[in-house]
């Protein structure tokens, strides 16, 4: 037999066909958002997805201020970052973080599901986050894709 005809085929990232999406977040659960969104990042949706290579599409997200929270971790959930100072520990609240940057509340999201490796960074520069409907992505000719029919 010959052992050629059977070889799994490696994708790697000049063989990724990557494409740009765009999706809204209004009305969306923070979680639920940023899993399908670092899914799709990641390349899992893909049948030549391969785990030590960026194989992913580029995502946009817009309305990022119009995201929701389920029960009450709007008012309860916190976010701490350190100052690197001693007692330079702060927390702020998912209120104010939605208030003042919500950019950064999906960001943070969504990089939390990604691998905490070289690999992971290099995948979270595949996302861009905005305020409003318009992004500066027009360029890439960006696909709608609605996260609630999208099968994953």
């Amino acid at each position: 037999m010959d052992t050629l005809s059977y070889k799994t085929v490696s994708a790697n990232k000049e063989t990724a066909d990557k494409q740009w999406f765009v999706v809204d977040a209004e009305g969306q659960t923070v979680g639920r958002l940023a899993s399908k969104v670092a899914k799709i990042i990641r390349g899992k949706h893909k049948v030549n997805f391969t785990p030590h290579a960026d194989c992913g599409d580029n995502v946009i997200v817009i309305n990022a201020e119009k995201v929701s929270f389920s029960g009450t971790k709007l008012v309860n959930k916190e976010y701490m970052r350190y100052t690197g100072y001693p007692g330079g520990q702060r927390f702020t609240s998912a209120e104010e973080m939605l208030r003042k940057h919500p950019t950064r509340l999906i960001e943070k999201a969504v990089k939390g599901m990604l691998p905490k490796n070289k690999l992971g960074n290099q995948l979270f520069t595949n996302l861009k986050v905005y305020v409003g409907t318009e992004h500066k992505q027009e360029a890439q000719k960006p696909t709608v894709l609605n996260l609630d029919t999208f099968k994953l």
